[in-house]
């Protein structure tokens, strides 16, 4: 399990560092709206998987909760779960912006409790959410891809990959399945 926590660490981590795109390099689809994350109103059971050092996907659960804010214009999303016995918490504080009509997704969690400087951005087209980051690793330009799929309203779908190729390839590292808690 001390692996797995090291794992996690370090995914967080990397997205924390990972938020430097700008959000002009983004451009929003024909469809992008303030609803685009309706899908996701509720508590959620998340089934996560997770690659980790080693390369291999190790598998845990988590709990969503999220709810409507700014009077629709935003949402705030909590997630829960629990690594060697202690409780990790993580909260997503999702933005609209009608002019741009860009989301904007700032994360925080109790292992760092900062909020991001940048946000991850982009947009729905579709039921299909794409938002971007990008960094600079050792010299090399990594961008990171941060997927919504909710094509299946009873089991959406969140993806993360990154890409040391301007987005030509992708490496999947984190995958979640949910399931609506009634």
């Amino acid at each position: 399990m001390q692996n797995f926590k090291k794992t996690v660490l370090f995914v967080i981590f990397s997205l924390a560092l990972l938020t430097n795109i700008k959000s002009q390099d983004i451009k929003p689809s024909a469809t992008s709206s303030q609803n685009d994350f309706d899908f996701l109103v509720g508590k959620w059971k998340v089934h996560n998987q997770m690659l980790n050092s080693k390369n291999e996907w190790i598998e845990f659960e988590a709990e969503l909760h999220m709810k409507k804010a700014l009077t629709g214009l935003g949402n705030v999303e909590n997630y829960y779960s629990t690594y060697n016995g202690k409780p990790f918490e993580g909260m997503a504080v999702r933005l609209f912006n009608p002019k741009t009509r860009l989301w904007s997704v700032y994360w925080m969690d109790n292992n760092f409790a900062t909020m991001d400087d940048s946000p991850v951005t982009g947009s729905f087209e579709n039921k299909l959410g794409k938002l971007y980051a990008s960094s600079n690793v050792d010299g090399k330009k990594i961008i990171s891809l941060y997927q919504w799929d909710a094509t299946d309203p009873l089991h959406p779908k969140w993806a993360q990959a990154s890409s040391a190729d301007n987005g030509k390839t992708w490496d999947w590292n984190w995958k979640m399945t949910l399931t609506r808690i009634e």
